[in-house]
């Protein structure tokens, strides 16, 4: 029972910024990493960017350098800061939580905020 909630999705011209919220809620205990993925339309899901408890992160490649993820494990909140936005990071994104529980990973989903970068 891990309920996310995004939060700062919207339409940016090029070249802008925006930032994105993660909050987890419910049993939010042994949250191993929290991320983001993205699914643009007629595409696949993928991962954008994660951080774990110890605040190593893991960027896509496409991403690297534009975007910025961090968290507050007190507050059970992760954050992308994403910044020269183009209009192929067009995707509605999707926060992640990972728990190991009983022995097994586990993953969660949010909603998902949708991100649309346009002229």
């Amino acid at each position: 029972q891990v309920q996310l909630v995004e939060s700062g999705g919207g339409l940016v011209q090029p070249g802008g910024s925006l930032r994105l919220s993660c909050a987890a809620s419910g049993n939010i205990f042994s949250i191993e990493a929290m991320g983001w993925y993205r699914q643009a339309l007629g595409k696949q899901r993928e991962l954008v960017a994660t951080i774990t408890s110890g605040g190593s992160t893991n960027y896509a490649h496409s991403v690297k350098d534009r975007f910025t993820i961090s968290r507050d494990n007190a507050k059970n909140t992760v954050t992308l800061q994403m910044n020269s936005l183009k209009p192929e990071d067009t995707a509605v994104y999707y926060c992640n939580v990972y728990r190991i529980v009983f022995g097994t990973g586990r993953n969660y989903w949010g909603q998902g905020t949708q991100v649309t970068v346009s002229s």
